[in-house]
C-alpha cells in the first residue's frame, strides 16, 4: 500500500492516532459493544479474540506497513476506530469507521470519513474509495449519500443479509466532485464501511 508508516491525521474536531499499547482497553470496549457490532454487521466475539486483534495491529499490521489503522480521539477521549485498507470485494481500497454509541449524532462519523478521504487522496494517491454498509444501517447510508458515495452493488451473505457496496471519488486533483461538502448529523454507528475492522 505505502512505504510510509501510519501518520497522525487531524480534522476540525478529531485526531487520528496510530494505536499504542495503552489504547487496548478502549479498543476492546468499542468492539465488545453490542450496538457497534450490530451496525458493523458482525457478531460479538470473545474479549480474548479482540485483544489478539489489537495486538496484531501493533505487532503485524504496523511493522509490515500493511495498511493504515487509527484510534479516533475527540478532546482527549477515545471515540472510535478508522482504517484505509485494500478491499477484497473489488480492486481498490476501503474506508472503515466505527464510533462508540455515546458519540453518535454529532457529525463525527462524516468528519472521520472526510479525513480518511483526504488522506486517501493526498497521501495514498487514490482517486476513489469504497465502503461496505449494511442495508438496514439507514443512518450511515444517508451519511454516505450526503458525502457523495454512490451505490455499486448489493453483496448478499450466506445468511441472506445484504450489504451495500458504495464508492466515492476522493476529490483528488483531476477528479470530478468534492466529497463531503454537505452537513452531517449521522446517527447509528456512522459506519460508512462496515467490514470487520483489521
Amino acid at each position: 500500500m505505502t512505504s510510509v508508516t501510519t501518520p497522525v491525521l487531524r480534522t476540525e474536531r478529531l485526531e487520528f492516532l496510530p494505536y499504542r499499547p495503552e489504547h487496548e482497553a478502549a479498543f476492546v470496549a468499542l468492539l465488545r459493544d453490542e450496538e457497534v457490532c450490530r451496525w458493523m454487521g458482525q457478531e460479538r466475539v470473545p474479549e480474548p479474540q479482540i485483544r489478539e486483534l489489537f495486538r496484531a495491529i501493533l505487532t503485524d499490521i504496523y511493522p509490515q506497513r500493511r495498511f493504515d489503522v487509527w484510534g479516533l480521539w475527540h478532546e482527549g477521549v477515545y471515540v472510535g476506530h478508522a482504517e484505509v485498507k485494500p478491499t477484497g470485494n473489488v480492486d481498490g481500497h476501503e474506508l472503515v469507521t466505527a464510533l462508540a454509541p455515546g458519540h453518535w449524532g454529532r457529525g463525527l462519523g462524516g468528519e472521520a470519513v472526510r479525513g480518511l478521504l483526504r488522506h486517501a487522496a493526498d497521501d495514498l494517491g487514490l482517486t476513489e474509495a469504497y465502503g461496505m454498509v449494511g442495508a438496514d444501517n439507514t443512518a450511515s447510508l444517508a451519511m454516505c449519500r450526503r458525502l457523495g458515495f454512490r451505490h455499486v452493488r448489493d453483496v448478499v451473505a450466506d445468511d441472506g443479509t445484504v450489504t451495500k457496496l458504495v464508492v466515492v471519488s476522493t476529490g483528488k486533483p483531476g477528479e470530478s466532485g468534492k466529497p463531503g461538502e454537505g452537513a452531517d448529523t449521522e446517527g447509528a454507528g456512522a459506519v460508512p464501511a462496515v467490514e470487520d475492522p483489521v
